[in-house]
């Protein structure tokens, strides 16, 4: 799975979908995921002390939701959106974004399940 947010890490896998007694463990757009860090960007000695240091490292277990899945959701409408790839934002303990910027397209179903911060950062919400 992506991470689109600038916290360092790149890759990450999920390892639990929280508070979801249904569907199997299945995590869908605005879920609260734990995920592990399988790929982060590479830390220097020059950037560590910097105030925008890599907040995250290779093997990290973190929090996260989920922004965009390849599985298709359907909206009130009837409408079916998917995406190209499943995608993630990291999160810390106080559910707050770890990163402050999103690169990518997210999800506008997670306005209506409490995440209407992640929405107004992202570039574009669809």
């Amino acid at each position: 799975m992506q991470c689109i947010d600038n916290s360092g890490a790149l890759i990450i896998e999920c390892v639990n979908v929280l508070k979801r007694k249904v569907n199997n463990g299945w995590g869908t757009v605005g879920d609260e995921i734990v995920c592990v860090v399988k790929r982060a960007r590479p830390v220097s000695s020059a950037t560590q002390a910097s105030v925008t240091a890599v907040k995250v490292r290779r093997g990290d277990v973190r929090r996260a939701v989920i922004v965009r899945t390849r599985k298709a959701v359907r909206r009130p409408d009837g409408r079916m959106i998917r995406f190209d790839d499943n995608a993630a934002v990291l999160l810390n303990n106080k559910r707050e974004m770890l990163g402050t910027r999103i690169g990518g397209i997210v999800s506008a179903d997670l306005r209506m399940k409490g995440w209407g911060k992640i929405v107004s950062l992202a570039p574009k919400a669809i």
